[in-house]
């Protein structure tokens, strides 16, 4: 395969407007730019990208770079580590994507890797005041699409090797299961964040079958066709007014009768005005 047919791949393959593609490329490119920085430069341009693309846990650190709470979820380091999550996020973001649509796939993988990363910060703040630490991985939005599609369909059947056909609440939980088992041994942090991420594809999918969609921020952000539905449905809901109607103030008649009856006593005399016209004229002069 020649240069320009991988480079048309490519094209082509992000032309079909399926975000879950995009965020594979993302986190692909990133993965592979930061390990050749690695081997050009591991002590000076390899270390200064990983502490600007990795999330800090110190309070102090992360308000001088708050973009790690973004980008720490599309960095990686281990090829085993960027595997895994990529094969999990095509299988689970595409399952994801073919039932809820693709306008939710980016704002779910933002908010599940949010919401671990905030679990992660809390906890470490709490075991450990004071002791540095830095995470990377997509590990908390990928385990969130993957609660979410289990909640959302958790008889829902995936093919596995050497397991067979496994229903996906009994793999979401067998997954949550070991996580948990395994913290005394395991990196705790990132363990930490991966039940934040199950936590909030819990907690949408919840939420979106009593009619909350907790993304609805970030969909209309993301998405213009949504930003213009928006506008279309309050352009038909917005009452109009008519440029031809003028709704004058009670005071406003008032004053128009009020001249209008001068206007006739000047001409005809005031014997001229009904008796009804006559109370009413009587009536203003007193309350004025």
């Amino acid at each position: 395969m020649n240069g320009t047919s991988f480079q048309s791949d490519i094209r082509f393959w992000l032309r079909q407007g399926n975000t879950v593609n995009h965020l594979l490329i993302w986190n692909i490119v990133i993965f592979i730019g930061i390990n050749l920085l690695y081997l050009i430069s591991p002590n000076t341009a390899f270390a200064w990208t990983f502490d600007q693309l990795t999330l800090h846990s110190l309070p102090g650190t992360f308000i001088r770079k708050p973009w790690g709470l973004i980008t720490y979820m599309f960095t990686h380091v281990e090829i085993f580590h960027v595997f895994f999550n990529m094969l999990n996020l095509y299988w689970f973001g595409n399952l994801f994507r073919s039932f809820l649509g693709n306008k939710r796939v980016l704002p779910l993988y933002l908010m599940g890797g949010i919401t671990g990363a905030a679990l992660y910060m809390l906890s470490y703040n709490l075991l450990f005041p004071g002791m540095p630490s830095t995470m990377i991985g997509a590990s908390a939005s990928v385990m969130c699409m993957l609660v979410a599609c289990a909640t959302l369909m958790p008889n829902y059947e995936i093919g596995l090797l050497f397991f067979g056909n496994v229903r996906l609440k009994w793999l979401a939980l067998a997954v949550i299961v070991l996580g948990v088992i395994s913290i005394p041994r395991g990196n705790l942090g990132g363990i930490i964040a991966h039940m934040g991420g199950a936590l909030f594809g819990f907690v949408y999918i919840s939420a979106l079958q009593s009619g909350t969609d907790l993304c609805k921020p970030l969909i209309w952000l993301f998405d213009a066709e949504t930003r213009r539905e928006n506008k279309r449905v309050q352009a038909r809901t917005k009452p109009k007014k008519s440029p031809l109607k003028v709704v004058k103030k009670p005071d406003d008649n008032n004053q128009l009768r009020l001249d209008q009856l001068l206007d006739k006593i000047n001409e005809k005399g005031y014997n001229s005005l009904s008796a009804e016209e006559k109370a009413w004229l009587d009536k203003v002069s007193k309350e004025n």
